[in-house]
This record gives C-alpha cells, sequence and structure tokens, in this order.
C-alpha cells in the first residue's frame, strides 16, 4: 500500500463517486470485515485512527532483514494465491477472501485490514482506479485490469515486520494498449530497482521510472508514493517515482524500502471517492502498478517479495 499524500490545501480537487456514464467501475457493496484468530499478532495501529510516529532506523539490522525475506515471501505466495483466481466473473470481494485466507494459513496478518479503517485485506484497483481500491461485489469482466496490493505482517521470535508487494493482472482478453501498459509499468518498476546503489541520492530511481515512462506518453503518478518499510508499515522515508532535484537522501546498505510505480495512458490528476480511499484518473484512462520491497546491498538491492 503506497504512502498517501500529505493534506496540502489547493492541490486537488476530492469528488464524490463519478456517474456511471463517465467510468465503469463504481463502488460496490463491501462484504462485513473477515475475521482474525486471536492467534495472529497484530500491527500496533490495528483499529486506531493512526499508527504511531515511526522514529527508528531506516537502516535495519540484519535480523530485521532476515525477517523480511520471510515476511516478504509470505506476502509474494499470498498474491500468487490471490492473482490465480482472477477471471471474467470472479468478484474483487473473493479475490480478497483467497488473499485473507492464505495470510492467516501462515501466521500471517493482513497489514491493510484495519489500517487508517481499512476495511479489507488487500486492495483491488480495476482499470481506472490508480490505487486503494476497496475489494466489493463488483465482478471482473473480460478486458478489465486488476491491480492487487497484499502486505503480511509476520511475528517471528517476538518481532513483526511487513512485506509489502503490488501486481497488475489482465482479466481475460485485454487489448494491446493495456497490455503494453502493464508490460512498461513493470519495466520500469525494475529499473528503479536496477538502479539502487549505495552513495546514490534516491531521487535517481524516480529520474530512472519517470524518463521510461514518458517514451510512451504515459503519466506517472505523483502523489502516492514508494515507502521506507521494515517493523513499521511505512517509515518516515519517502520514495518518489519521477525526479526531484531537491530530494537529497543518500541510499546506504541496509535500507528497506518500496519502489511501486503508478503509471497511467493519460493524466496523473485524479480523483478520489467519498469512501476515502479509492483513487481514480481524472480522465478515466487506464493505470498500472507494480511494487516490491527491496533492501539495499552492497552493491544494489535484493528484491525480499518473491515466492
Amino acid at each position: 500500500m503506497g504512502r498517501r499524500p500529505a493534506a496540502r490545501a489547493g492541490t486537488r480537487t476530492y469528488t464524490a463517486a463519478m456517474p456511471r456514464s463517465l467510468t465503469a467501475v463504481h463502488p460496490g457493496t463491501v462484504s462485513p470485515r473477515r475475521p482474525v484468530p486471536s492467534s495472529i499478532p497484530r500491527p500496533e495501529y490495528v483499529d486506531r485512527p493512526s499508527p504511531a510516529p515511526y522514529d527508528g532506523p531506516e537502516v535495519k539490522s540484519p535480523e530485521i532483514i532476515e525477517r523480511m525475506r520471510v515476511a516478504g515471501r509470505v506476502a509474494a505466495q499470498a498474491m500468487a494465491a490471490a492473482a490465480a483466481v482472477v477471471a471474467p466473473g470472479v468478484t474483487t470481494d473473493e479475490v480478497d477472501r483467497v488473499g485473507h485466507e492464505f495470510l492467516l494459513d501462515h501466521g500471517a496478518y493482513p497489514s491493510t485490514l484495519g489500517y487508517r479503517g481499512f476495511p479489507k485485506s488487500l486492495c483491488t484497483s480495476v482499470n481506472e482506479v490508480v490505487c486503494h481500491g476497496i475489494p466489493d461485489d463488483r465482478r471482473l469482466e473480460d478486458g478489465d485490469l486488476v491491480n492487487i496490493d497484499i502486505t503480511a505482517y509476520l511475528v517471528i521470535d517476538g518481532i513483526g515486520v511487513h512485506g509489502d508487494t503490488d501486481a497488475t493482472y489482465p482479466v481475460g482478453d485485454v487489448d494491446e494498449e493495456s497490455r503494453l501498459l502493464v508490460e512498461r509499468t513493470h519495466e520500469a518498476m525494475m529499473r528503479g530497482i536496477k538502479a539502487v546503489r549505495p552513495g546514490r541520492r534516491i531521487n535517481v530511481i524516480g529520474r530512472v521510472i519517470e524518463s521510461y515512462a514518458r517514451r510512451f506518453g504515459y503519466g506517472v503518478v505523483r502523489d502516492f508514493t514508494g515507502h521506507g518499510i521494515g517493523r513499521d508499515f511505512h517509515s518516515g522515508l519517502v520514495v518518489l517515482h519521477y525526479d526531484d532535484p531537491a530530494v537529497t537522501t543518500v541510499l546506504e546498505e541496509g535500507m528497506t524500502f518500496t519502489i511501486e510505480p503508478m503509471i497511467t495512458l493519460g493524466t496523473a490528476d485524479y480523483d478520489m471517492w467519498d469512501d476515502g480511499w479509492t483513487v481514480l484518473t481524472k480522465d478515466r484512462k487506464r493505470t498500472a502498478q507494480f511494487e516490491h520491497t527491496i533492501v539495499v546491498t552492497r552493491d544494489g538491492a535484493e528484491i525480499l517479495t518473491l515466492p
């Protein structure tokens, strides 16, 4: 789940759900919150208005990184399980159910469940929904794109860590423009990961991603970013997916964070439904996203969210 932007007066116009004539995606019925056994430890923020402020280091210890490898693998496997049910006629709520049950079966808590009031165990963002779509009774249609964002919180030897991952999937037969958008968004993420090196400024990631996306006339969403991660779901570290020369943070070995570009076929401007979560492109053109949790290594980066 990407970091949400801080409130800034006058920068965006937020609207209620748009008329169906303007978008194929509209609010559906959200099922009751799925239960989690009391035996599975919860993050501290569950059902609180907001998480406790992060005051820890961005460079993680080898012990924390090893735990994150385990949580990352569980998240990646949960993603694969949820993606396996994606097909025309399947509801996004069913995708949520599968991801939820997989995490619980592996002793993990779904990090999004109860985070700032989010009601589900993963996000499903369809077509023009940029991010943070809430799973509901909408059935996926042939030709849709669906983005799944899932995070595992796993407590190992008394220490809890998060592994966060995200991917976009075609539903049935998609048009060529959509197929290329998905392929190129994944490539943009991978180029961002390959740009990581200790000693470089963190803005190199956004520079590489934005440069690649602009080759095709795509928009790069600016107000939702990658983030530091570890024992906390979101730390103070912000990872932009566009170039900002003013960003001076230097990458260090042991830093852990997500890279998760959101790429659109048109504008990067957006509206938000009145649920406070669902973000849609203002021009209602399609969008895609991919995300991995990584750790900076001596000579590059290691992806922690691989199966």
